[in-house]
C-alpha cells in the first residue's frame, strides 16, 4: 500500500474487489506520541504511525449467512485483493452466523470521510513536557522520585459498506500515570488522567497530590483482614463498574449466567440496585469523553457483532435513578430476547452523587480506609459479579476526619452490583482514569463512593 494512498480510498478500492454477498471494510489509521520517565528524569519518547485494515465478508447460503473477518497491518496495494479473498475464503468455509442480519444501511455519510486522518505529534505535549520538568525539579527538592509516563493516541476510523455506508470517526485517548516513591522505595503513590489532548493535566497540581499521600504514609499502621468503612475513589469505582458493563450482556442475563438474571428466569431490568438515585449512563456526545456515534465492531461478541457496523449509538442509562434500565443488546440479541437494542458505547459515567468532594467525604469520615486504586482484578463468580483484586499505592487510615497513616494493602473481595446497594454516599463526579483497565477503556467520569463494609478478605504484603 502506498504511502500516498488515502484511508477512503483503501476503502473504496477493497469494495470494489469484493465478490460477496455483503461487505464492511475499515480503515484505522493509528499515531501516538509517548514519554517515558524515571527518577525525575525524562528516559524515552517517541512517535509511531500505522494502518490496520479489517475486511468483513458476508456469503449468503441456504442455511444462514456466514461470515469471514481478516485484518492486517501494513497492507500493501498488492496485498489488498488477496486480504479480500482471504477474508471470502473465510466466509464461505465457516458456518452460518448465528448474529447474522442485515447490513446496516441508510446512515448519511460523514461529510469528512474523504478527508485525510488526523495525526498527533510530540507537539501534543508543549505544554506539558515543560510543566512536567518543573515537576521534576519539584520533587528532586523535596526528596521524592518521579516514575511513568504520558502517551496520547489518535485513530482515524474509517468505515465502509457494501450497503452504502461512508462513516468516519477520529478518537483521540490521552493517558497520564504518575509514580512517585520515596527514595528508599518503602513508599509509593500514584496517580492518574485521562485526556483528550493534555491541555488539562497539571503535573504540579497531580504531584502535590502525591506529596502529600507519600507524608501520610510516613506512619505506618498495621491492620487485620475484616470489614472496613471504605471509601473508593472514582478510579476506583470507574474500574468496577466497567467491568459491570462488560457483564451486562443481555443474552446472557436472559439465559441465566449473570447478576442480571432473574431467579427463576427473565433479567432484573427494572430493578431498583442503588437506594442512591445514581444514573450509570453512555453517552457518544459526552463532552470531553466523546467517543464513536456509531458501532465500530472488528469482530462478533457476546457484546457486539459484524453485521451492526455502522449503526448509531444514541445516550443510555444503563442504570437511571438507581434501577436497572438496559443491558448491551445487539440487533441479534434483540431479536432472541426482545430487549431493547443497547449497542455498548465508548464512554462510561456515574451521575446521582451529592456535591461534596472526596476530600470533604474525608473529614466527614469519623474511622475508615481511603483506597487510592485497584489492580489485578479477577472474577469469581459470575452469577454475582463476585471481583477479587489488590489494592495498590497507598491505603490511609481516616481518623476523625483526618487521615492518620498508611495502613497495610489488602485482597478484596467484592461484587460491584452489590457494592452499589451499599453505598451510602456519593460524591460529585469527575473525569478518571480507570488503573486496571486504561489500557482498553479510558473515557470514564466517576464519583467517590462510600461503603460502609467493604470486604477486605485478606492481607496483602505488596507495596
Amino acid at each position: 500500500m502506498s504511502r500516498v494512498s488515502k484511508p477512503y480510498e483503501i476503502v473504496e478500492r477493497a469494495l470494489e474487489l469484493s465478490r460477496a454477498d455483503g461487505c464492511v471494510v475499515i480503515a484505522d489509521e493509528e499515531s501516538s506520541a509517548n514519554l517515558r520517565w524515571a527518577g525525575n528524569a525524562l528516559t524515552t519518547n517517541g512517535v509511531t504511525r500505522g494502518r490496520t485494515l479489517t475486511v468483513i465478508a458476508t456469503v449468503d447460503g441456504a442455511q444462514g449467512t456466514a461470515t469471514g473477518v481478516v485484518s492486517r497491518s501494513a497492507v500493501t496495494v498488492d496485498d489488498l485483493e488477496p486480504l479480500v479473498r482471504a477474508a471470502e475464503a473465510a466466509a464461505r468455509t465457516a458456518g452460518p452466523a448465528e448474529d447474522a442480519q442485515p447490513l446496516v444501511a441508510d446512515v448519511p455519510s460523514s461529510p469528512d470521510f474523504t478527508d485525510a486522518p488526523a495525526e498527533t505529534s510530540s507537539a501534543v505535549f508543549a505544554d506539558f513536557a515543560p510543566a512536567l520538568g518543573e515537576a521534576f525539579a519539584r520533587a528532586r527538592a523535596g526528596g521524592r522520585e518521579l516514575y511513568g509516563f504520558a502517551n496520547h493516541e489518535l485513530t482515524s476510523t474509517y468505515l465502509g459498506t457494501s450497503t452504502g455506508l461512508r462513516l468516519r470517526h477520529d478518537q483521540p485517548n490521552g493517558t497520564l500515570e504518575l509514580n512517585a516513591k520515596s527514595p528508599d522505595r518503602s513508599r509509593s503513590a500514584w496517580a492518574g488522567r485521562s485526556t483528550r489532548d493534555f491541555k488539562d493535566v497539571d503535573p504540579a497540581a497531580l504531584d502535590a497530590e502525591l506529596a502529600t499521600r507519600l507524608g501520610w504514609a510516613e506512619r505506618r499502621i498495621e491492620l487485620p483482614a475484616g470489614r472496613y468503612e471504605t471509601l473508593l475513589p472514582p478510579t476506583a469505582v470507574a474500574d468496577l463498574l466497567i467491568y459491570q458493563l462488560w457483564s451486562s450482556t443481555a443474552r446472557d442475563a436472559v439465559e441465566g449466567r449473570t447478576v442480571f438474571s432473574k431467579p427463576g428466569g427473565g433479567t432484573r431490568l427494572g430493578e431498583t440496585l442503588s437506594p442512591l438515585p445514581l444514573t450509570l449512563r453512555s453517552d457518544p456526545n459526552e463532552p470531553g469523553l466523546e467517543s464513536a456515534p456509531f458501532v465500530i465492531a472488528h469482530s462478533s461478541g457476546d457484546d457486539s457483532s459484524v453485521f451492526d457496523n455502522g449503526l448509531p449509538i444514541g445516550p443510555t442509562d444503563w442504570v437511571r435513578d438507581g434501577k436497572l434500565e438496559h443491558l448491551i443488546t445487539t440487533r441479534h440479541t434483540a431479536a432472541l430476547t426482545g430487549l431493547p437494542m443497547a449497542p455498548g458505547a465508548g464512554n462510561l459515567i456515574l451521575d446521582g452523587g451529592g456535591e461534596r468532594s472526596l476530600e470533604e467525604m474525608v473529614a466527614a469520615t469519623e474511622r475508615g480506609l481511603l483506597l487510592t486504586c485497584l489492580w489485578y482484578i479477577r472474577e469469581v463468580d459470575p452469577a454475582t459479579l463476585l471481583l477479587t483484586g489488590l489494592t495498590r499505592d497507598g491505603v490511609y487510615l481516616v481518623e476523625n476526619g483526618e487521615v492518620v497513616g498508611e495502613v497495610n494493602n489488602f485482597r478484596f473481595n467484592e461484587s460491584p452490583v452489590d457494592l452499589l446497594s451499599r453505598a451510602s454516599e456519593a460524591s460529585r463526579t469527575e473525569k478518571t482514569l480507570p488503573r486496571e483497565w486504561g489500557d482498553w477503556f479510558t473515557r470514564a467520569a466517576m464519583p467517590a463512593l462510600r461503603v460502609p463494609d467493604f470486604n477486605m478478605s485478606s492481607v496483602s504484603k505488596g507495596v
